[in-house]
């Protein structure tokens, strides 16, 4: 581009192009290396780079974590690994079992290994959040052993990511934030004694997740992050002395705790070591503005009720199950107990098939709905999901005008939604849109039942995952 006298862009100095790339979007940023070497060399300039954002595979579409792909991150890692600030990165599911999955399951592993290589002497990074997703195939039990050693022979690769992502702890010196979730095996428990003094003392935020594997952070690890802001792990591993580790007045109060409780796991993961209700008095009486995020897949109520504490200061909860079905009991403790810090309820069931008895109704005594005593009990609930289990339309309407505009997100499912045939009797117009007409008026907007179950039945890890980064995020 010419510029005023017929002088052009490339005698600006390198100071001045480099700012104006700055406002540019990473997916341009890379286009825009190709124009000439003057750019490409302004482009890749490190203050320009100071965070990526990737997510690898295609995901249910495709084979999980193409080849193709890595290529492109090997160039970008290359550039940026030694000096980037953050970088999150998701890997898509490892699928496509019995045919595919050998060649996905070896494209991840050499993509980890990649990340790791370049990040291994990275003085600058503050951020490290990866996401594995390979659980999936964890829980149908492809990813043992045996099937492990044919795509890894003697465990090599396994073995130089466990070391590799301790190196990059061990020289890590401003690390702030610490997330890894379903990284097959990356995490040990002895990962976190790697990690350097400096980034000990700087950590905010840290969740280790791996349903399958021993606990990822020991109480004598937990000590030494006195900084520490939030945390996320299995709700089977949080135990009684790591809760009274967080409570030492050495250590900065906590603000937020994430706790994804898994019933597949229970039987090898008892609940017995979990923080029993002085615990939680004495966290709480140390951290007074903590709040707690708790994602139930697939638990029975006796097992939650078991770990419902009073004194915990639950905010968030979700449940998700295709086995098992939440009690009345549940939801009647959740909203007494919880009626002063419950904004968020999600309350999911996914049947592969639905049989002729429909959905489960939570209530035997239609007028004493547990979902409609939630929503008058609990005065700050702005988000309620439901999908898989039976709401009454009259409770809906109910549920709208006891919380109004407050309700910021109700989304029910319309197959979940059911009408009681002698109210029909008495109304001439079509049900559904009298549904939709009193709901709207209660919640002060327009509303509609959800048709897109998609939004709800997404991957339930994956949802508990980012759901827990913009729930500690938002500190």
């Amino acid at each position: 581009m010419a510029l005023y006298g017929g002088v052009g862009a490339s005698a600006l100095p390198s100071e001045l192009i480099v700012h104006i790339f700055s406002f540019l979007s990473a997916r341009d940023k890379l286009r825009a290396s190709a124009v000439c070497s003057r750019w490409r060399e302004c482009l890749f300039y490190p203050a320009l780079w100071p965070e990526l954002k990737l997510r690898l595979g295609r995901g249910t579409g495709g084979a999980g974590s193409s080849s193709d792909e890595t290529p492109k991150l090997e160039f970008l890692m290359r550039k940026f690994g030694s000096f980037v600030r953050e970088l999150q990165l998701e890997f898509a599911p490892v699928e496509g079992y019995p045919v595919r999955w050998r060649d996905s399951l070896n494209n991840y592993l050499e993509q980890v290994l990649c990340v790791l290589r370049s990040l291994k002497n990275n003085r600058n990074l503050q951020k490290l959040s990866l996401y594995g997703d390979t659980c999936i195939l964890q829980e149908e039990g492809i990813l043992d052993g045996t099937h492990l050693t044919q795509v890894d022979q003697g465990g090599k690769k396994i073995k130089e990511i466990k070391q590799l992502f301790e190196e990059t702890l061990a020289s890590s010196r401003q690390l702030k934030w610490l997330s890894s979730a379903f990284m097959l095996g990356m995490v040990t428990p002895n990962s976190l004694s790697t990690m350097s003094n400096l980034s000990a003392n700087s950590l905010e935020h840290l969740s280790l997740l791996d349903n399958q594997a021993p606990p990822l952070i020991p109480s004598i690890e937990l000590g030494r992050l006195l900084n520490l802001h939030s945390l996320a792990l299995d709700f089977c591993d949080f135990t009684s002395e790591m809760c009274q580790v967080l409570s030492n007045s050495d250590h900065m109060p906590l603000h937020r705790l994430s706790l994804v409780l898994h019933g597949t796991v229970l039987h090898n993961k008892p609940l017995d070591i979990t923080p029993g209700e002085v615990d939680w008095q004495a966290l709480v009486r140390h951290s007074a503005n903590l709040r707690v995020y708790i994602m139930a897949l697939d638990v029975h109520s006796q097992d939650l009720l078991s770990v419902l504490k009073p004194s915990l200061p639950l905010e968030r909860i979700h449940f998700d199950s295709y086995s098992t079905c939440a009690s009345e009991a549940a939801l009647d403790l959740i909203s007494r107990q919880y009626c002063k810090t419950l904004s968020h309820f999600i309350l999911v069931r996914d049947l592969m098939e639905r049989d002729d008895t429909g959905f489960p109704d939570l209530s035997d005594n239609r007028n004493e709905d547990p979902l409609v005593l939630l929503a008058w009990r609990c005065t700050h609930l702005s988000l309620l999901i439901i999908h898989g289990y039976t709401v009454w339309a009259h409770n809906l309407i109910a549920i709208s005008r006891l919380r109004g505009s407050n309700l910021k997100v109700l989304a029910v499912s319309e197959e979940s939604i059911d009408f009681d045939q002698d109210q029909l009797l008495f109304q001439d117009e079509d049900p559904i849109h009298n549904l939709i007409e009193e709901v709207s008026l209660g919640l002060g907007r327009p509303w509609n039942p959800m048709m897109d179950t998609n939004i709800v039945l997404s991957e339930p890890t994956q949802h508990f995952f980012r759901e827990m980064q913009r729930f500690s995020e938002g500190i």
